[in-house]
Formats: structure tokens, sequence, C-alpha cells
């Protein structure tokens, strides 16, 4: 890294930094113009709104438009570089267009790695400071609606029914355990009435009827009331609304890992949310490549016209990898090629347009 890798270098972070700065207290003011009367009806402090919502809502916003910010601060600055003619005498000095590009890969792999890292831990932790408060004073049910005829499988061999739940009080009704053997049930548990006990942590049991069924022979038990330890917790019964944003990445992992076992299905939500991850860093290395390729050359219409093909190309990138999601969540799509595709088509358009470049 010389000292005009360092110069090149500046200039792309601090573009960047600035630009996403303005970005965030525009989008502040928006959301907050937006929940402002929710604010006031559960008469929430100032102090109380920036710590327990915004500190979370910010690094959300940020890494949503991260990748697009990147791209558009690189088109901007160094289309500045080339109107005043800067890169024609780089280029001039018999520096090579891939020498010129150093400073950009080592821009782009460092804002790329920050992300992929955020990604794994800190935007998860943001986004549940987020949706924790959403759910508890912007109008949104905290502990969700009543669920009839649940059935989820717990393990191997086990498969819990709940005829009626209720998650604001964590009771139910009608509660039947299953173990199955192959394709034969060899044990069964009936409740009347099932409630989580917080302290013991495990289910309370009411009228409880115990069946074990070897072939042709039963033997069954009555009991009054028992507690039973199953690995199912009441946070479990409920489903909340992009909870996998939520996760970081080694609870979505252990996440996916036991709804599988259960036999869970529409799980390719949380597949998307796992592989975009590592995708959205690819994304800001991609983007940036054609970013500098695009706006190094002096045209007569000079930062504008860079800035409008840019827009154009973001516009693009959002919609395709939309598309893609979509049909890897409604449709039998793989998640990880569904991420991946917006990443291979752009990184062929930045190969083309290297390609194409002014050496």
């Amino acid at each position: 890294m010389k000292k005009l890798d360092w110069y090149i270098l500046r200039k792309f972070i601090g573009t960047f930094v600035y630009s996403l700065g303005i970005l965030l207290v525009i989008s502040v003011v928006i959301d907050i113009t937006e929940k402002v009367d929710d604010f006031m009806k559960h008469d929430l402090s100032f102090w109380q709104v920036v710590t327990e919502y915004y500190i979370g809502f910010v690094p959300h916003i940020a890494a949503l438009l991260f990748p697009l910010f990147i791209f558009i601060s690189v088109i901007f600055f160094t289309s500045k570089l080339a109107y005043k003619s800067e890169i024609i005498a780089i280029l001039a000095s018999g520096v090579s267009f891939r020498r010129f590009m150093r400073p950009y890969w080592v821009g782009a792999i460092l804002f790329g790695s920050i992300l992929y890292l955020a990604n794994l831990w800190v935007i998860p932790r943001a986004n549940r400071i987020r949706t924790t408060f959403e759910n508890k004073y912007v109008g949104r049910k905290k502990d969700g609606d009543d669920i009839n005829d649940k059935t989820l499988r717990i393990d191997t061999t086990s498969y819990v029914t709940f005829s009626y739940y209720t998650p604001k009080y964590k009771t139910g009704s009608d509660f039947t355990l299953q173990k199955i053997r192959g394709l034969q049930v060899y044990y069964k548990l009936k409740a009347n009435r099932v409630a989580w006990d917080s302290t013991k942590k495990a289910w309370k049991l009411e009228n409880v009827s115990e069946r074990y069924i070897n072939g042709l022979q039963e033997s069954v038990s009555q009991k009054a009331d028992t507690m039973l330890k199953i690995p199912l917790s009441p946070t479990e019964m409920v489903e909340e609304k992009n909870m996998q944003e939520a996760m970081t990445t080694s609870e979505l992992n252990a996440f996916i890992k036991r709804e599988e076992l259960r036999g869970a299905e529409g799980l390719s939500v949380y597949y998307v949310e796992k592989y975009r991850r590592l995708s959205a860093g690819a994304a800001v290395v991609i983007l940036c490549i054609i970013g500098v390729i695009m706006s190094s050359r002096k045209v007569r219409g000079g930062s504008g016209l860079h800035l409008a093909i840019g827009i154009v190309i973001s516009a693009s990138y959002i919609i395709f990898l939309q598309f893609s999601t979509v049909f890897a969540t409604k449709a039998s799509l793989n998640p990880m090629l569904a991420v991946w595709i917006p990443n291979f088509v752009f990184g062929a358009l930045a190969l083309f347009l290297y390609r194409r470049a002014p050496k």
C-alpha cells in the first residue's frame, strides 16, 4: 500500500461513513414519525426509546442497506476522481488499471468482512432488541394468538399434540404424547390439562392416563397429576414473525437442526437467512468492483450519470434477490442457490466490465 493507495482508501471510507450516516439519520426520522403515537401512548421517555429500540433499529437498517451504499459511495467518489482527471494522471504515470484497483479490493474485503462478522452476532442481537420492543409497544401482540390442534415432533421417536394452547397463560388442554417405534405406537400419554411450571422448567399435567403397548398387550394407568420434562418450552410453541433475523448463527444452526429432527416444514426461510449472511459480505466486494469499473472513466455526464446508472444496477440487484428469495421460500428452489444467484449474475457482470475496461 503506497501513499496513493491510502489516499483512495481514505476517500472510500470517508464517503461511505458520511453517506451511511446521512441515511441512518433520515431512516430514524422517518421511523419516529411513524411510531411517535405508540411512544406517546405508552408514555415512553426519550432515553427509554433510544436504549430499548433505536440501539437495535440503527444496526438493522445499516446492515440492510450496507452493500448498496458501498456501491453508491464507490461510484460517487470515484466519478469525482475521474471528473478531476486524477485517474487519467494515475494511469498515465504507468500504473496499470489492475494496480489502481488495489485499494478498492482492500476496502471491499474490509467492509465485506465487517458485514459478515456483524451478521453472525451483532445484527441478530440488535434485531432481538428491536423486535422485543415492537412486540411490546408497537401495536403487536406479545404472546401471540391461541393455538388449536398443533402437533410437534420433539425427538426421533416422540410427538406431542395440543388440542388447544394459550401462549398468554402458557396452558393448554387435551394434551397427548406419543412414542413411536417404526410404525407402531408403544407409549401414549394423555392429559386433560397442561400448564408450564417456570420454576421446575417442566409441564404440569392433570388427569393423566398412560398406555404402554406391546403388540396385543396393553397396560393402562391413571394419575391425578404429574410433572413432565420434555425438550419443549413455551417459547417454541409460538412462531414469531422474522424470528430468524433475531438468532445468532450458532442459534440459527441449532434451531434448524432441532426442527429437522422434529420433521418441521417450511424451514427454507431459515436456510435463506443462514446463507444470506455470507452472501451479503460477498455482495459488498462484487458491487464495489462494479462501481469502480463503471465510474473510473471520465464522461460528459459526470457524477450524475454514474449515480443514475448505479441506482439502476442497485435496484436490479434488489429485485433479483427478492425474486430468488421468494422462489426459495415459496417454491422448491435451493435456498443456498437462491441467495447466491444475484452474486453469480453480478459477479459475471463485474468480470465482463473488467475485461472491457481500459487497461
